[in-house]
């Protein structure tokens, strides 16, 4: 009975990845085109939005707290060596991408722009689930049962209300400096500039 009924399960499991497979695709392609693609959107940012100063303020003010929490991350991700769970990853199993988002809000705010705020909602909308999908099963590959207790207590994405535990390890500045964190700072910064530069000479 067992034996027929995972011969059964098998043929159904392959029949639909055969028919998925196209779909699965171009959702590969579509990871892959993640970066070419936000840089479009960054260009379409300078192109639609209307900066002030207040919004360049208040938007700034959004996308520095992202950037804080993607350094509070970065400082205790030892990458593919020992699974973070300290700092930010008691609270969400993303935080870096969770950051990302609030600096995009952070875009947003400043750009003062319905299209804007589309299309950043799309790009958002469209990739994270895929790229969080891809780190998910990544992670799992790497640190096995490790990662799917971690998984149980942790929320994937956004913050939850229950009280994480401490686990006594400290934020490592040259994990900062080893995961090139300040290139997030750095490229946040020159958006902000070409944003000011609108405000003033356009």
């Amino acid at each position: 009975m067992t034996n027929n009924f995972m011969h059964y399960w098998q043929r159904r499991r392959r029949k639909l990845l055969k028919r998925l497979g196209p779909v699965w695709s171009r959702l590969k392609i579509a990871y892959r085109w993640r970066v070419r693609t936000g840089t479009v959107f960054i260009l379409a940012v300078g192109v639609l939005a209307r900066p002030t100063a207040l919004s360049l303020a208040a938007g700034g003010a959004v996308a520095l707290a992202g950037l804080a929490l993607r350094a509070w991350a970065s400082g205790h991700l030892n990458k593919e060596k020992i699974l973070a769970v300290s700092g930010p990853y008691r609270h969400s199993r993303n935080p870096l991408y969770l950051g990302n988002l609030i600096i995009g809000a952070g875009v947003a705010v400043t750009a003062r722009s319905w299209p804007v705020l589309a299309l950043l909602t799309a790009y958002f909308g469209f990739f994270y689930p895929l790229i969080i999908a891809k780190e998910r099963k990544r992670m799992r590959r790497l640190f096995m049962e490790k990662y799917d207790d971690f998984a149980k207590n942790v929320p994937l994405f956004f913050p939850g209300l229950r009280r994480a535990v401490r686990n006594g390890t400290r934020f490592d500045r040259r994990l900062y400096t080893i995961n090139r964190e300040y290139r997030a700072a750095v490229a946040t910064l020159i958006v902000w500039l070409v944003l000011a530069a609108k405000m003033i000479f356009l």
